[in-house]
């Protein structure tokens, strides 16, 4: 592609495809050319010191040179070689040489345009030397005519660093646009994977409870009717508030500022969370060793009340009908320790699935929030979620 005109192959020949602006400036750059040469015809057929022949060799030179214009998009480096000698012996064919040249020096490196540039201004004092100018003396109109030519390529050259300038600004400012695009795309990766962990934690300490219920009545259809309303109030009041936790954890699309949406469950909140526990059969034993729960930060006690969750729900799939230990320790500096211990279940392992991401999401939760996470089995044989929070005094 050429600056100013594209360039395309059709039936194996290279074609310049001009726009609407193009097929207007080569217009008024052909006027100029062909004008500037009829106006400089009147003073060639005037010239007495030229011989016939000389005369309409240089009208001739000078209307082909102009006609050659349309050629310079294609062409410009060849065709400014082919003007230089013809400038050295046709006045007609001065202009077209100079527009040619700024051609050159706006579409081609400098490499290539500053030789032609001073090939054409060693030009000038050859063609004054047998065609001088009467009305002048030879050092100024021949200085006259070299700093033209080097006016012209000066412009040239700007025009070119100008449009290179547009050119890189508009390749800078799409690469920013696509950088801005890819953050946008990252920031909603990140924000659906946010989403995806909230919704585990939310939803699995629900939808195990409704696990546990259904089983329940599975195993014993024979169960008094009263049993069995029990079990199925337990099975409806979880899967109502389970659509409640997915509708606030699907409110977070809809946030407009970077804190969660409210309510989210705060450490004041772990009470309810076990006594629904313990509604549902689990046995649960707290050791509380923190004054006043209300005390810890809603985000440190958001984390705290994940851990606690996230624990009561791998107690009841995996070891069903066992006491679950939970401890609270720390103080406003030291930092916030949660742990849910339980004993290996005797007998089989309750049967409901578990991918283990609640676990990965609860270490990657803890580390963000500057705290870490610890899981796995004890000296003694049970299973310990310990979290260790930070705190702030």
């Amino acid at each position: 592609m050429l600056p100013g005109g594209l360039l395309h192959t059709v039936d194996g020949k290279q074609r310049v495809h001009r726009s609407t602006r193009d097929w207007v400036v080569d217009s008024i750059m052909f006027v100029l050319a062909m004008g500037s040469a009829l106006a400089l015809t009147g003073s060639v057929w005037v010239d007495d010191s030229l011989p016939m022949w000389a005369k309409w060799a240089d009208i001739v030179l000078g209307v082909v040179s102009s006609l050659a214009i349309w050629l310079r998009r294609r062409w410009p480096a060849a065709l400014a070689l082919v003007l230089v000698p013809i400038g050295g012996i046709s006045l007609t064919a001065a202009a077209a040489g100079l527009i040619t040249l700024f051609t050159v020096a706006v579409h081609r490196r400098v490499g290539i345009s500053a030789p032609i540039a001073l090939l054409s201004a060693a030009t000038t004092p050859i063609f004054l030397l047998w065609r001088p100018d009467d009305a002048m003396p030879y050092w100024a109109v021949c200085g006259f005519a070299i700093a033209t030519t080097f006016a012209i390529f000066a412009w040239g050259m700007f025009v070119r660093a100008r449009r290179q300038l547009v050119v890189s600004l508009h390749d800078r400012a799409t690469r920013a646009e696509s950088e801005q695009q890819l953050r946008v795309a990252q920031a909603q990766h990140l924000e659906r994977t946010r989403i995806a962990r909230e919704m585990h934690d939310v939803l699995a300490h629900r939808i195990s409870l409704l696990s546990l219920h259904a089983g329940a009545l599975e195993i014993r259809p024979d169960a008094p009717p009263d049993e069995v309303a029990r079990a199925a109030a337990v099975i409806r009041s979880s899967a109502h508030q389970a659509l409640q936790d997915l509708r606030e954890v699907i409110g977070v699309l809809r946030e407009e500022d970077s804190e969660p949406i409210r309510p989210q469950p705060t450490l004041a909140d772990v009470w309810a969370l076990i006594e629904e526990s313990r509604g549902a059969g689990m046995k649960v034993r707290v050791d509380c060793k923190v004054e006043d729960l209300d005390a810890v930060p809603a985000a440190v006690g958001r984390n705290a009340y994940r851990v606690v969750q996230e624990g009561l729900t791998n107690a009841r799939k995996h070891a069903a009908g066992v006491v679950v230990d939970i401890l609270f320790e720390g103080t406003p500096g030291g930092g916030l320790t949660v742990a849910v211990r339980n004993p290996a279940p005797v007998g089989a392992a309750a049967s409901i699935p578990g991918t283990g991401t609640g676990l990965v999401g609860l270490v990657e939760r803890t580390g963000l929030a500057g705290g870490r996470l610890t899981h796995g089995r004890t000296d003694a044989g049970d299973f310990e979620l310990r979290a260790w929070l930070p705190w702030p005094a």
